[in-house]
């Protein structure tokens, strides 16, 4: 196993009680995901769940609202850890339901453009079933909104 972890930034953005997720256009495949990508050399987890979650939505108007916790990833067969950064974001104003949005440079080296649609879940009972892990830490966001899914007893 590679002795360094390759670091990855998560981004959960909420407006109000509903979960931004996405899915690949060109690779339906992939699974619906929230906005990630590979941490650069140095940067803070929060820093890059920013850029990430703007490059790949283009939304400006994101601030943080708190770090959710890590979680050391490692897919079968590639003996290499992943470490996870999960954080929360908010999104102000009011951005559409749907849209389509190009990432440019993605963080995978993969050649750009890679286009997303984007749309709203609603926390905590909506949102579909995610891509592998992306899902690790979205019962402490739910916790941290105040909310309980309904195998869980619902609202408060």
């Amino acid at each position: 196993m590679s002795a360094a972890p390759i670091h990855k930034a998560f981004a959960y953005i909420t407006h109000g009680q509903r979960l931004l997720v996405f899915r690949h256009v060109l690779a339906p495949e992939a699974g619906v995901q929230v906005p990630a990508g590979t941490l650069r050399d140095g940067e803070d987890p929060a820093e890059g769940a920013l850029r990430e979650a703007l490059e790949e939505t283009g939304l400006g108007d994101l601030h943080l609202a708190g770090y959710l916790g890590t979680v050391d990833h490692v897919p079968e067969g590639l003996g290499q850890v992943y470490r996870r950064h999960f954080l929360h974001l908010a999104c102000g104003g009011e951005p559409p339901e749907r849209w389509r949005h190009a990432e440019e440079d993605p963080s995978e080296g993969g050649p750009g453009p890679i286009p997303f649609e984007f749309f709203w879940a609603v926390l905590p009972d909506g949102v579909p079933p995610l891509a592998p892990g992306h899902d690790a830490l979205l019962g402490m966001l739910l916790a941290r909104l105040g909310l309980r899914a309904a195998d869980e007893g619902g609202q408060p």
